[in-house]
């Protein structure tokens, strides 16, 4: 048995998730509370905020990518000496693909898996009573779920609480409170969710905001009530490390590395040594394989294009060791990397890439990979997890490619990223 827990879920993506989820952290961290943060589904800029709300790590849950297994013992590892857990969902509720490792991805996975109550912000602006409508039909969508209660967001006058508000509770579900609208305590976003933790202003003060309007206007003491223990795993299988030690990229460039992957890795023995490419830094030499992470380097192409420490120093890494880049690191392998403004940038010339940001398109969705060659990451043939997310367009990607692919959606498979050498990438984000 771990820690109770109990997940935000919506209807839809942008109700107020990460919202509520933020405040309720935030109020009950404040309260001596010791609460254990929680993502459904592949995200690595929500669970940053997490960490700063609650002081503690967080871990990315996802059904679609990990087996049932993997997922209980995560969620045991992540709640290990914790009052509370506290899950934010990704998009609408039982949203996800088919084809998955322990389920579709959806948060109701997770929930049902974990014993967990959905709590559910529902956004009422546009509707009074067909928010009853709504409600009645996600509490009765899926039986393995429970719906402990609901908050509405985006109310805009008492008459308007008190129409959406009754109808709902008309129903037999509890109404854990109503948020009004309110822009200003908005978070700042870009091209791939919010800005960064690690970059927004203020951020602390930010949180107790949130905290505070969540204290004002949500039963902050019911949610908690409502919050249930499931069973739980013991250890989390160990991921075979592809290197005894490795080379990590960490900074706001390359920041899109799992947790979980990362303490996996470790389980297993290896040595992890984190290094800064917008610091100007070369991978340690005492490494046997460097691993580039996404994130944005798009927005920091002209420091990496002048941090020559760091280029000469992958250069210099890639004669005789591994370098594996994923989505913006593998964008850094490349010859050239165009930004938003369409200026071009000379990158580290490793692989035969050219990318635009300039040229945007929306790649989004679970991936599975199979590795067309022998890689630190497994036999050739060895089946890959992961997602991809990114805007970036490949302006020409010429060589043997990293893996096999294909999206959730299809069975048909394509050539992903590229392998010269002993440098691999792709837009694949690993997952398990």
């Amino acid at each position: 048995m771990s820690a109770p827990g109990v997940l935000i879920g919506a209807a839809r993506s942008s109700s107020g998730k990460t919202t509520l989820t933020l405040g309720l952290m935030r109020a009950l961290t404040r309260r001596g509370l010791r609460v254990a943060p929680v993502k459904c589904g592949p995200d690595y800029i929500d669970p940053a905020f997490h960490a700063a709300a609650t002081g503690r790590a967080g871990v990315n849950l996802d059904s679609w990518a990990m087996d049932a297994d993997v997922i209980a013992a995560l969620a045991a590892h992540a709640g290990a000496g914790a009052d509370l857990m506290i899950a934010e969902g990704a998009m609408g509720l039982f949203d996800g693909a088919p084809g998955g490792a322990a389920g579709v991805g959806a948060n109701a996975d997770i929930a049902a898996m974990l014993g967990w109550p959905v709590v559910l912000i529902h956004d009422v602006s546009g509707q009074a009573q067909t928010a009853a409508a709504i409600v009645r039909g996600i509490t009765a969508h899926d039986a393995r779920v429970t719906l402990a209660g609901v908050v509405m967001n985006r109310v805009a006058s008492e008459r308007h609480r008190r129409l959406a508000g009754e109808a709902i509770e008309a129903l037999g579900v509890k109404m854990f409170g109503a948020l009004p609208r309110d822009e200003t305590i908005a978070l700042p976003e870009r091209h791939l969710g919010l800005v960064q933790a690690g970059e927004t202003p203020e951020l602390d003060a930010r949180l107790d905001a949130l905290a505070d309007f969540i204290e004002a206007h949500v039963d902050v003491e019911a949610i908690v009530a409502c919050a249930t223990s499931g069973e739980t795993g013991n250890l989390i299988p160990n991921a075979s490390p592809p290197a005894q030690r490795i080379a990590i990229a960490r900074d706001d460039a390359f920041s899109f590395f799992y947790p979980h992957l990362a303490q996996s890795w470790r389980d297993a023995g290896a040595e992890l040594s984190f290094f800064s490419p917008l610091a100007d830094e070369a991978p340690p030499e005492d490494c046997g394989l460097c691993w580039l992470p996404g994130g944005y380097p798009e927005l920091h192409a002209g420091r990496l294009s002048a941090a020559q420490g760091f280029i000469k120093g992958l250069r210099r890494f890639a004669k005789g060791r591994w370098i594996h880049g994923e989505c913006g690191g593998y964008m850094a392998l490349g010859r050239t990397l165009i930004d938003a403004t369409g200026e071009a940038h000379e990158m580290a010339g490793l692989l035969e890439l050219e990318t635009s940001f300039a040229k945007r398109k929306l790649h989004l969705g679970y991936r599975s990979a199979r590795l067309a060659t022998d890689h630190p990451l497994g036999a050739a043939g060895s089946r890959l997890r992961g997602h991809e997310f990114h805007y970036a367009t490949i302006l020409r990607e010429t060589g043997d490619p990293f893996a096999i692919a294909k999206d959730a959606y299809s069975d048909d498979e394509h050539p992903a990223g590229l392998s010269n050498d002993g440098v691999s990438g792709s837009f694949f984000h690993l997952m398990a």
